[in-house]
């Protein structure tokens, strides 16, 4: 990285950043059509050997189907079936206390066997990987509009899957949602408080019109918000970038406030804008001296690196650490980047994200020889395995839940796709509604009065 600096950038116009993310675009939604099982619809969780898959990807390829036929990457009949194939599976799949069911209480397990789908690893019964999982259904439901058999199926199982979902469950007597529940364990200690990917959760759970959380529940969350200032920016804090960008995947939250973004004269698209900024600034300012941070070359947040392992290296003892949340400007940061978090920001700070995905591209080379565009992330202060081509760590794997935010977010820029699927959802506007958001698109749907509580 040290040989391209990040000035080549300015020689790369216009057009070619254009043709750059509409390739980035088309090789990253491959993994959802090589990196499946077709007989089921799951998604693998990772490329590595013998791994299971992740029912947030699932969730992910639920959305990315209807990016496929819009930009002429699979058929509309290919993509209904894959997607007909993959509720009927969620539908039919066994929901009991059992240790080795799919799911329970209308959510599922993280991680699902790729061939029989029942629950991997003992892993747990996942609030916020069933809400992806959910949300790709309720996408996959408003695209799918044609009058045939196939896409009105694809449309009732999508509401019935919604409909089964008990958030107040998931509640376990507090007033914020549980991360999760095991049957050996029963509920976990963690809570969805603080800001966090949890946004889509409160709204979708608040929107459900069979099982739905309460007001008091949203409210409780935004009480345990932090506001800060950082590199110039007045923000809600969170440190991985991916916190950021999940929830805006799926909801065009431009214009649009709930009570805490109106008290802060922001809302949560101008504030992941600035959170985007606050990376790139923390990455020029390089505190720590890692190698390649730049102008160009940032994106830290929860990924796969090189550790843990402890290294001296020009003379500084550096620890480097294995999958983690890192974040900024708190770290931890041990010089991994992940550079689908850097694309994953493209609607809120285009002007600052293009040019640092022609660096990744065409100086850093990061994608080349790549099937499915950036592997998960890299580490320039980190040599890496003896003899490899790059001269520093890069991960080895594709991961499902970074390959499904590249797809839609440069969807979501160049066409808005998937927000206008979910702006069609009543579900999601009468979430919306009832967490108190005024506002934004929410204005076209002149709706007097929201849900009772």
């Amino acid at each position: 990285m040290r040989s391209h600096p990040p000035e080549a950038h300015h020689l790369v116009n216009n057009s070619v950043i254009q043709d750059d993310l509409a390739t980035l675009q088309r090789e990253t939604f491959d993994y959802f059509i090589h990196e499946a099982n077709p007989a089921n619809g799951l998604i693998l969780d990772k490329t590595e050997a013998n791994w299971p898959a992740s029912i947030a990807a699932t969730g992910l390829a639920l959305a990315c189907y209807p990016v496929g036929v819009e930009r002429g990457f699979m058929t509309r009949s290919a993509a209904a079936e894959r997607t007909l194939t993959t509720l009927r599976f969620f539908w039919d799949s066994p929901q009991g206390p059992e240790p080795d069911a799919t799911g329970y209480r209308g959510f599922y397990y993280h991680f699902l066997d790729m061939q029989t789908g029942r629950r991997a690893w003992q892993c747990e019964l996942s609030t916020i990987d069933s809400t992806f999982l959910l949300a790709g259904a309720l996408a996959a439901g408003k695209y799918f509009d044609a009058d045939t058999e196939a896409e009105a199926e694809i449309r009732t199982l999508a509401e019935a899957l919604y409909h089964r979902a008990d958030w107040c469950w998931a509640q376990d007597g507090g007033e914020t949602v549980t991360h999760g529940w095991t049957p050996e364990h029963g509920f976990l200690k963690y809570r969805w408080e603080g800001f966090d990917e949890a946004l889509l959760l409160y709204v979708l759970g608040l929107g459900s019109p069979t099982h739905p959380l309460p007001k008091s529940s949203y409210t409780a969350w935004t009480a345990t918000f932090r506001w800060e200032h950082s590199y110039g920016y007045d923000y809600l804090y969170a440190g991985p970038l991916f916190i950021h960008q999940l929830s805006h995947v799926w909801i065009d939250f431009r214009g649009m406030q709930d009570a805490f973004m109106r008290s802060k004269g922001s809302d949560y698209f101008e504030n992941s804008r600035r959170a985007t900024f606050v990376h790139q600034r923390y990455a020029v300012d390089n505190p720590r001296g890692f190698e390649g941070y730049g102008e160009h070359c940032w994106g830290i947040t929860a990924s796969e690196g090189p550790g843990p392992s402890t290294l001296k290296l020009n003379g500084i003892e550096r620890r480097f650490e294995g999958y983690v949340g890192r974040g900024v400007p708190y770290g931890p940061d041990d010089g991994t980047l992940a550079p689908w978090s850097v694309a994953a920001s493209l609607p809120f700070a285009p002007e600052i994200v293009r040019p640092a995905i022609s660096f990744c591209i065409h100086q850093a080379k990061l994608k080349a020889a790549n099937a499915y565009g950036f592997k998960a992330a890299f580490n320039p202060t980190h040599p890496g395995t003896s003899g490899n081509a790059f001269g520093w760590w890069v991960s080895p794997w594709h991961f499902g839940l970074n390959e499904g935010p590249v797809v839609l977010m440069i969807e979501n820029e160049n066409s808005g796709l998937l927000w206008r699927l979910m702006r069609s959802c009543s579900y999601v506007r009468n979430g919306l509604q009832r967490a108190g958001f005024e506002g934004g698109w929410l204005r076209e749907f002149n709706q007097a009065s929201t849900p009772a509580a």
